[in-house]
């Protein structure tokens, strides 16, 4: 992490953590049963950080903020970022507290993420930036993760003043943020949470009527669904890969839309790009250490692309 600032091309607000992870060798956890750790990290995540990381290793420099990282998180970005160009300049080091930390138990396709996050929001302090023009008026491109209200909707309109497309991600139809985006990245949690008992082909049009930008559904391993206003939809399949561990994928593939949105891709070549990023993140963990490369996102997207114009 630089200590000084620096031109970057991308700005993103939202969640910065320090992610402990835990990949069994044996199985997931079974009550009152011995499970064998293989590997553990502590090391950046949250929606926010691990695009920052993703965003990187593709060739992006990036500002962020979001969460204020305390006495064990922000030691730990320091050192990892220390030869990358991500600028967490903008962030508020909490002397008070040791930062934001969730914890991850994972085994193959199946994970369980633990954390703090209902006291912590419940707590009815904010624990979190509010956006400065400044830090964004000279990129590109943004993305806003919907967590932190007033702050998240005040980075979307600073986005909106300056012109700069920004992707969000499971933020449901009549929400601002969903109105404002250009790119909106609805993810199974979230359609679980909001639309439950509907059908992806039920949701989509919802979301699409309401926005001039592009929305996503993602169902895991399932079939995508995108589309915007008064298209039809469309559908894809992600790139079949051996999985070996999902941490991470959502955020991969929203780093994956900014990039395509930075870059002026067309929505074909966007959702396809960010699908490929996923892909490549799954196939290896820890996904911070091992972050997807624009030459192997290339390398998959050649792969299946028979014939078609490559990113």
């Amino acid at each position: 992490m630089s200590s000084g600032r620096f031109p970057c091309d991308v700005y993103l607000f939202g969640q910065v953590l320090g992610t402990h992870s835990f990949l069994l060798k044996d199985g997931f956890l079974q009550p009152d049963e011995y499970a064998e750790i293989r590997e553990q990290y502590f090391l950046p995540g949250g929606e926010t950080g691990t695009a920052a990381t993703v965003l990187d290793a593709l060739g992006v420099p990036v500002r962020v903020d979001g969460t204020w990282i305390g006495t064990e998180v922000a030691p730990m970005l320091e050192a990892f970022y220390a030869d990358k160009r991500i600028d967490l300049s903008p962030l508020h080091r909490w002397a008070e507290d040791p930062g934001v930390m969730d914890y991850v138990v994972i085994a193959g396709l199946v994970r369980s993420p633990m954390g703090r996050f209902q006291a912590l929001f419940s707590s009815g302090k904010r624990w979190w930036s509010v956006p400065r023009e400044s830090d964004l008026a000279d990129c590109r491109a943004a993305a806003v993760d919907p967590f932190f209200g007033a702050e998240s909707l005040l980075a979307a309109e600073l986005c909106r003043k300056h012109g700069i497309p920004f992707v969000t991600i499971d933020s449901p139809h009549g929400s601002p943020l969903h109105r404002l985006a250009a790119v909106n990245v609805v993810s199974k949690e979230c359609t679980s949470q909001h639309y439950a008992g509907m059908s992806p082909g039920e949701i989509l049009p919802l979301l699409q009527r309401e926005t001039d930008g592009l929305t996503i559904l993602t169902q895991g391993g399932g079939e995508m669904l995108y589309g915007r206003r008064g298209e039809p939809i469309r559908h894809m399949k992600p790139f079949p890969v051996a999985v070996r561990s999902t941490l991470g994928a959502g955020d991969t593939f929203k780093a994956g839309c900014v990039y395509g949105l930075l870059h002026g891709l067309d929505d074909e070549a966007l959702v396809r790009f960010a699908s490929a990023c996923s892909a490549v993140a799954i196939s290896r963990f820890p996904l911070p250490l091992h972050p997807p490369r624009l030459e192997e996102v290339q390398a998959l997207l050649n792969r299946s692309n028979s014939g078609k114009e490559t990113v």
